[in-house]
């Protein structure tokens, strides 16, 4: 039975080989980095898209809010005749981070006392593609003393998902923002 002698070598260097590349720690680094860089951006990712959901949010009603302000003091009065112009007084307040303005929805109803206060999405909520607004726009500010419901709605894009965690709550990457207040008119004339 022959050995040559580089199996000889080979087999006696072999042990010495796989401790040298056991305590070899070049590169350890990178391959450290390549396993933890997904889930690292991704929540970092996770991070900024629920913070950008949150101020639109935000944002959606300050907006609201300043635009009613002129609903309850009578200042629409003949200035905010239609659900169009009431959108302009909401959008000249979203400074920018709404880009289509024509996407919000707005209904601003009179009712007769705050226990008549109905508030619901104006979507179907099991649609499965692109859904539009189940309910017509309405504007009615009514008069001095008048209780008034204000509803504006918008579908926010969703621009990350992973699988089942999502923000999107419509489909289409969408997420429902929305807001509301039920006020009293001062008594203006």
């Amino acid at each position: 039975m022959a050995i040559d002698l580089g199996t000889l070598i080979g087999r006696a260097l072999l042990p010495w080989r796989r401790g040298r590349f056991a305590r070899d720690e070049r590169g350890a680094i990178a391959v450290e980095f390549g396993l933890l860089a997904l889930p690292f951006f991704a929540i970092i990712g996770a991070i900024l898209e629920t913070s950008v959901v949150f101020l639109s949010g935000q944002i959606l009603e300050s907006a609201v809010q300043d635009a009613s302000r002129y609903i309850r003091t009578g200042q629409a009065q003949g200035v905010i005749l239609n659900a169009a112009d009431f959108k302009s007084k909401v959008c000249d307040r979203l400074y920018g981070m709404f880009g289509n303005c024509s996407g919000l929805h707005v209904e601003v109803q009179t009712i007769s006392n705050f226990n008549g206060v109905a508030i619901s999405a104006p979507v179907d909520w099991n649609c499965e593609s692109s859904c539009d607004w189940t309910r017509p726009e309405s504007y009615t500010s009514g008069k001095g003393s008048s209780i008034v419901v204000v509803q504006v709605y918008y579908k926010w894009p969703v621009i990350l998902s992973l699988g089942e965690m999502t923000l999107a709550n419509l489909p289409d990457q969408k997420r429902l923002l929305a807001t509301s207040t039920v006020f009293r008119n001062e008594p203006y004339s």
